[in-house]
């Protein structure tokens, strides 16, 4: 059976930096997988979609989809199934998070803006329609919580509260700095949404920024691809 194929789908962004960003990190990821054919499509905003991506590969190939996305919410659950339903030998892999590698991302990005044990975290996190997804990001403000031995609060940016500004004002009335943690894969929307709603707090960049991935994140991607690629049909 030849390697299955890894098609790694994004969000998608209109933001040339995260497109940038996301591409150097399926760079990473094929330059580990020499004898692999690695892709990159798109759920939304971006073409070529699900669809384009699987048709562009060999009718007979199998394929392993990469959610490039930190939780399992309606991208996850439920467009990835329904755009890749017609296709034999498609398996789907999980999210990227939660997972540990990702919260030492979190914290190498926190030590870049010198972030000190007096400081109030607050954890931006997109937010999602599916309380799932939610919960996930909650479990990782949890494991940065206990990563930093101190408490994190989880800031929305939508549809879930607390939202990010609410969080950051709450954490000012403490008396200290806010440093406000990006859990957001690339530069985007979401991200200049994040530096708004932080009203001046220092923002973290996102995990995929202009410097090359973080070795962690890459591995994710590789552990979620071959765990996944284990449960295709011989």
């Amino acid at each position: 059976m030849p390697q299955p194929a890894l098609l790694a789908i994004s969000h998608g962004t209109d933001s040339r930096a995260g497109q940038s960003a996301v591409r150097r990190l399926v760079d990473a990821v094929a330059d580990r997988l020499p004898d692999v054919t690695v892709r990159l499509g798109h759920v939304d905003v971006q073409q070529p979609d699900v669809a384009a991506s699987l048709e562009a590969l060999p009718a007979e190939a199998p394929v392993v989809i990469v959610p490039l996305l930190l939780s399992a919410g309606y991208h996850v659950r439920v467009d990835l199934r329904a755009q890749s339903a017609g296709r034999q030998g498609v398996v789907i892999a999980p999210a990227l998070g939660p997972d540990p590698r990702l919260v030492e991302v979190l914290v190498e990005r926190l030590h870049a803006l010198e972030a000190s044990d007096s400081d109030t975290i607050v954890l931006a996190v997109a937010g999602s329609s599916d309380e799932r997804a939610n919960d996930d990001c909650r479990a990782v403000g949890t494991m940065l919580g206990e990563r930093l031995s101190r408490r994190v609060t989880v800031g929305f940016l939508a549809a879930a509260d607390p939202r990010l500004d609410a969080a950051v004002a709450q954490g000012a009335t403490r008396g200290s700095r806010v440093v406000v943690a990006n859990y957001l894969l690339a530069p985007g929307y979401f991200q200049d949404l994040a530096v708004r709603l932080a009203g001046g707090a220092s923002v973290a960049r996102p995990l995929l920024d202009a410097d090359a991935p973080a070795a962690g994140l890459v591995d994710v991607v590789l552990d979620r691809y071959r765990t996944a690629a284990g449960r295709l049909p011989d």
